[in-house]
């Protein structure tokens, strides 16, 4: 099976599909992204690209609401906070390494700062 996302004029992603591996091959039987995706354009219409569930290419498995972004050929998630930046594996990073003492923390955006979740 393959997957593919359907693509707005901005680059995000508005729906994930599953096509059969034949729809996206060859007479060889050779699978081919440019196939796969005209065959999703004829039967649906608009812009496709292939996404990997197991994210062995494209980054990340994409999403509702993911962009693609062309000069990292990547699908990449919403930006959670302003602070955070995208990372070489198109994943987002927050200014500040969350604490690893097994204590359970939540973003602060106006701190940028993790603090601690203490249950009452």
């Amino acid at each position: 099976m393959a997957h593919f996302a359907q693509l707005d004029e901005n680059n995000v992603v508005t729906q994930v599909i599953v096509i059969d591996n034949k729809d996206t091959s060859d007479v060889n039987g050779v699978e081919k992204e440019y196939i796969g995706a005209a065959f999703c354009e004829r039967v649906f219409g608009g812009n496709w690209k292939q996404t990997s569930y197991n994210g062995n290419f494209r980054k990340n498995y994409a999403g509702i609401g993911y962009t693609y972004q062309t000069d990292i050929d990547a699908f990449v998630p919403p930006q959670p906070y302003p602070s955070w930046t995208l990372d070489a594996n198109a994943q987002w990073q927050p200014p500040v390494a969350i604490p690893t003492d097994g204590k359970m923390y939540s973003w602060d955006e106006a701190t940028t700062s993790w603090v601690e979740i203490v249950e009452a």
